[in-house]
């Protein structure tokens, strides 16, 4: 069986960062009072040192709509190449702020925003994390697997990934 470790804090932020770093994508989860909830595929934008995750949106989305009405999100992760998992639960903020879609500027988003930064239809997400949940392999993909199968002929439980609670 696989090892639990509960982070909070700092170690809650840094995990967040790096299983959320480089532009991954997500499953941006919204409007989740009802059902089904509203679930959008998004990329970090970036991820702060208090593990507040930046994310561009566009102005006429229904995902604004439905952030705007209730600021509760999730936020699902999936790095298949490491098999890395992450939900995480907070909150969701809608803003307009051009200094901040400056910064966060990158030409991927451009194929968005064709105006670049200053598009009128630009708007920014900030989610503020309030706790999750994570699944990490410790070997990588491969070595994760190969134990898998180990497992299946032995029978015995070979796991070697490590889970637990997140609480920034």
């Amino acid at each position: 069986m696989g090892e639990t470790k509960n982070l909070s804090n700092q170690e809650a932020v840094e995990k967040i960062k790096e299983m959320t770093g480089g532009g991954n994508i997500l499953m941006f989860c919204c409007n989740l009072g009802e059902a089904p909830f509203d679930a959008t595929p998004m990329s970090t934008q970036r991820v702060d040192d208090d593990g507040s995750i930046w994310f561009y949106s566009t102005k006429d989305s229904s995902r604004n709509k439905y952030v705007e009405a209730d600021s509760r999100a999730q936020m699902i992760y999936s790095n298949s190449g490491s098999s890395d998992y992450m939900s995480i639960y907070g909150n969701a903020t809608l803003l307009y702020d051009q200094k901040m879609a400056e910064e966060l500027w990158t030409p991927f988003a451009k194929i968005w925003f064709p105006e670049g930064p200053t598009d009128p239809n630009l708007s920014l997400i900030k989610f503020q994390p309030r706790e999750g949940f994570y699944w990490d392999t410790k070997n990588g993909k491969m070595v994760a697997f190969a134990k898998m199968m180990a497992s299946m002929v032995t029978g015995k439980t070979m796991d070697d990934g490590v889970e637990g609670k997140l609480k920034p």
